[in-house]
């Protein structure tokens, strides 16, 4: 008997573990829900009842091809020598697994089982992250080989099996609290294709010029994330669509040719920085929690601003854009690439608060919450990577270019409704007696100069460029193929460019 271990990889087509499984007689189709996952700080009620979807839409597909998925409650270990014993198990079959500390730690107990068991654990690869990587040389090369490569096929049949099969405990009864996600999208493989389609068709003519937007975005972003997040659908797949939508436009000359395929290729270049960050956290999982470069581990530890941290978490800073974006992330779940910045920079600079704490928090709010993608992001905003180019937002100027209307502020800010956009953007002018908006908890300009003169003496301290360049030489972007360099860091941070995704 050999079993088919579904991860973040919820869905029946371009599966390469479940095709190869498939193709010996007897195969579990199996879903493990870990309570002890779910306790994990990093974890929440919206993820869960997005998950519930996710499975319950990939029990649909796997009954049409025969067996329905088997779901098991408990540990992993326990539950493969449960049906070690009952089963006698030949093959695990499984995606590699690049996500939380958690679960990387829970996959080396499985790896541990497994010899000990003389049981095959066969890993495939499901999208550009590489295991075992020595550098970042040709790491490109790979990618687009991999990425580029034929999809598998849906298996005909799976042969029906007479297997117990558990009932999924509700959000509330793992002990996750409801989080008032109002208008969280909706999980499964379905969804996910009828957003590539209406993107690649419909939405996305001017996702290069509209992602910035907080706005816009919502509609011209191809709101995949969190779908690739939990597997509903492989980059493989989404790469092949673009790639014929991208034919489709050239070869048709009424379409606006030259808005589509600027907005086509700059989706496609966010699918590869996707697989780009989660290779850092495969490289160095400790980096969910480690600065990448050591000069900064003695910053932001003890910081005084715990209530501005509670009044930033609820969306009562006194900056309308950072106020706006926090709220709506709350209700939605989601938020373009450059608000998400901003309020990593707000807490991070103005706020000087440790990025470990704000990302955490963050990471309950994302229903695309994706731990290679969130923390190195997180690091990258906050100034710790030490290769990366300092970009400190200013929430006003953000407020002036992104929501000049001030649609948006005014929408998810109901107390600024009555208030002149001139204002809004100008928040010092708000008159707190009109309004129950609260004033701004700092003076933005002067911790904004603080933080930089912070930041900026650390990369002058004796040993910092040649630990970036270390840094740099393990995970820095390559372009194809091309070795790893020896350039000066101050040119190299031209080079090394921060990249908005999804």
């Amino acid at each position: 008997m050999d079993i088919i271990w579904f991860k973040r990889d919820l869905r029946i087509q371009d599966n390469e573990a479940l095709y190869e499984a498939c193709l010996n007689k007897n195969v579990i189709p199996l879903y493990i829900l870990e309570p002890e996952l779910w306790k994990q700080p990093d974890l929440s009620y919206r993820h869960y009842n997005f998950l519930l979807e996710c499975l319950s839409d990939l029990n649909n597909d796997l009954k049409k091809l025969g067996q329905k998925l088997i779901v098991r409650i408990g540990d992993s270990v326990e539950i493969f020598s449960e049906l070690n014993d009952l089963h006698n198990i030949s093959s695990i079959w499984s995606h590699q697994e690049t996500w939380n500390y958690w679960t990387y730690e829970r996959d080396m107990r499985v790896r541990n089982w497994v010899k000990n068991n003389k049981v095959k654990w066969i890993e495939k690869v499901q999208n550009g992250v590489i295991r075992g990587l020595k550098n970042r040389d040709g790491w490109s090369v790979n990618w687009n080989k991999k990425m580029y490569s034929d999809i598998s096929p849906i298996p005909r049949k799976i042969e029906s099996l007479d297997i117990k099969s558990e009932k999924l405990p509700t959000a509330s009864s793992l002990g996750l609290k409801y989080d008032k996600c109002a208008f969280r999208q909706k999980g499964g493989s379905k969804n996910a294709n009828k957003l590539l389609n209406s993107f690649l068709y419909k939405r996305g003519e001017n996702y290069s010029k509209e992602i910035s937007s907080p706005l816009l975005a919502f509609d011209s972003g191809s709101r995949l994330s969190p779908h690739i997040s939990f597997g509903t659908i492989s980059i493989r797949e989404i790469i092949k669509e673009t790639n014929k939508r991208k034919k489709n436009i050239k070869e048709n000359s009424k379409m606006t040719t030259n808005r589509w395929l600027k907005s086509i290729n700059t989706f496609s270049s966010r699918l590869r920085w996707h697989c780009h960050f989660i290779q850092k956290l495969e490289d160095e999982p400790e980096l969910q929690f480690k600065n990448m470069h050591k000069a900064y581990d003695n910053i932001r530890i003890n910081t005084k601003y715990s209530e501005n941290f509670e009044k930033w978490k609820e969306g009562k800073t006194g900056f309308p854009m950072i106020d706006a974006s926090m709220r709506s992330l709350i209700a939605n779940g989601w938020l373009n690439f450059r608000m998400r910045a901003m309020l990593m920079s707000f807490a991070s600079y103005h706020l000087w608060l440790p990025w470990q704490k704000t990302s955490l928090y963050l990471a309950n709010l994302f229903t695309d919450y994706e731990p290679g993608i969130h923390y190195n992001q997180s690091q990258m905003q906050s100034g710790t990577t030490g290769i990366n180019s300092i970009r400190i937002y200013n929430p006003i100027k953000q407020g002036i270019d992104h929501d000049p209307n001030t649609i948006f502020i005014k929408k998810w800010i109901p107390e600024l409704k009555k208030i002149a956009k001139e204002k809004i953007h100008n928040p010092i002018e708000i008159d707190n007696n009109k309004s129950d908006y609260p004033k701004m908890i700092i003076d933005e300009k002067l911790a904004r100069k603080e933080a930089a003169k912070k930041i900026f003496s650390i990369r002058k301290l004796i040993g910092h460029k040649e630990e970036a360049k270390r840094i740099y030489n393990k995970h820095g972007s390559r372009k194809s193929g091309l070795k790893k360099t020896t350039i000066p860091l101050k040119k190299r941070s031209k080079i090394v460019k921060q990249k908005s995704l999804f």
